[in-house]
């Protein structure tokens, strides 16, 4: 067989089908002609190859390394390289703001992409509602695809609890059924056994033969050995979403470029999440951006960090959780023709990464997971932002006032009774008790007239 080498996915999609015959129809035979298969082709990216043999029972979805044969139907070429995360909406009056949201919709429609990503506690519960005012109700459902995912942390009763909530999604979003359905923040230790203990995975397969879900998988924030583990133990898995930017890859606390050689040795098509980290690497520091700017003057320092994600291969999707229109418009200007990193860019990101190392800041994306359960109703990435101001910039009276303001909503960092609560669900494992109580010394003092 001559050897087959293709381009990179981000610039020309396709599907490879190969049809062979087995004649002998012995396993081991056919094991031998698939692999024969696989060395001629060249995985610089992921694709689906479909095996097509002589026997009907035979033919299977060929995906990669040690996941054996099974059926695997996730298109990544018709997978846009930008998602839309529902997760940041705009806001307006306290409330999010739905004008906006269905503008920011129709935008994002319109420019040919068409995947939304949402969850049952985004947004403090609301955003599969508003999905369903800003996109189910407005489109039509082949238009696009949406996603949503079941929180383990949240199935109190559960298996009544999973069955609970999953019922409420359907409902929420009046979607009829998801393409994609993930658990939600798979991690190491009483999180994932959750959702082994609750039957989630055979649950799940039974979900997609009632044709309430197309797809199934998991979002992340583990150890690359239970993301292993988990990819081995379960061939039914069809796509992971994981935090990737390149902040975080050499993170000791979130792995991403270890993460990311495990889904490679699956062949694993994969989804991102947090390519911009909550939004602070929408700046980079004067240096850098000055460095950024001279390269490419009319791009943002956002889409560098969207363009890091979307030009690694195996990469389905990129979602961005924006938050207002002109963040839309920045994102779709990246995507619309979307060029990988070349090698003097990636110069510049690596650059980028070193100086990142050296910063003092608390690296909380303000997911919020860590507010709802908080039983002091601390606002704890708020606390963060304030200490943030004083840790990079060492404005204490700036940082005192803007923490001043927000005590008239949130408890105060000295409030924590250290429960453990918000570490529990913290995507980031940051050592939230120990930083809310550094806030407290330096923030529940008088502001300097």
């Amino acid at each position: 067989m001559k050897k087959l080498v293709f381009p990179d996915h981000s610039a020309t999609p396709f599907v490879i089908i190969i049809f062979y015959q087995n004649t002998t129809g012995n396993g081991k035979s056919q094991r031998k002609i698939l692999t024969k298969i696989k060395k001629t082709i060249d995985f610089q990216v992921y694709f689906n190859a479909t095996i097509f043999s002589n026997n009907t029972e035979e033919t299977k979805v060929f995906c990669g390394k040690e996941r054996g044969y099974f059926n695997m139907s996730v298109d990544v070429t018709k997978m846009p390289k930008l998602g839309f995360g529902m997760m940041r909406l705009p806001e307006k009056d306290g409330e999010l703001d739905l004008e906006q949201i269905c503008k920011m919709v129709d935008a994002y429609l319109a420019s040919g992409m068409n995947y939304f990503d949402t969850a049952y506690m985004y947004c403090g519960g609301k955003s599969e509602s508003i999905v369903k005012k800003a996109l189910v109700e407005r489109h039509p459902r082949e238009s696009f695809t949406l996603t949503t995912k079941l929180p383990q942390w949240m199935m109190d009763e559960g298996i009544e609890g999973r069955d609970r909530i999953f019922n409420d999604q359907l409902a929420r979003t009046g979607a009829g059924y998801f393409d994609y359905y993930l658990l939600h923040s798979v991690e190491d230790g009483a999180n994932y056994d959750g959702y082994v203990k609750y039957d989630c995975f055979n649950w799940a397969k039974k979900k997609k033969e009632e044709g309430l879900i197309k797809h199934f998988g998991f979002s992340f924030h583990g150890t690359p050995e239970l993301l292993d583990k988990i990819l081995s133990e379960h061939p039914e898995v069809e796509i992971v979403q994981i935090q990737m930017n390149y902040a975080d890859w050499d993170n000791p606390l979130i792995q991403s470029g270890r993460l990311y050689e495990v889904l490679r040795k699956y062949d694993m098509p994969f989804l991102v999440m947090e390519p911009v980290k909550g939004g602070s690497l929408a700046s980079a520091g004067k240096e850098i951006e000055a460095e950024m700017k001279r390269v490419h003057p009319d791009a943002s320092i956002a889409s560098w960090a969207l363009r890091f994600a979307a030009s690694l291969p195996g990469v389905a999707t990129v979602l961005s959780g924006m938050s207002n229109e002109e963040q839309m418009e920045d994102n779709i200007k990246t995507f619309r023709n979307f060029v990988p990193l070349n090698e003097e860019e990636k110069a510049v990101i690596a650059k980028a990464q070193e100086a990142l190392k050296k910063s003092p800041a608390v690296p909380c994306t303000a997911c919020r997971y860590c507010c709802d359960g908080c039983p002091m109703g601390i606002a704890i990435p708020d606390v963060f932002k304030a200490l943030n101001t004083i840790r990079l910039y060492g404005e204490e009276d700036r940082a005192k006032n803007y923490y001043k303001k927000l005590l008239e909503t949130s408890g105060k960092a000295e409030d924590c009774v250290q429960c453990g609560q918000c570490e529990s669900v913290c995507p980031q494992h940051l050592p939230i008790i120990d930083l809310l109580k550094e806030a407290s010394e330096k923030l529940d003092v008088p502001v300097t007239e």
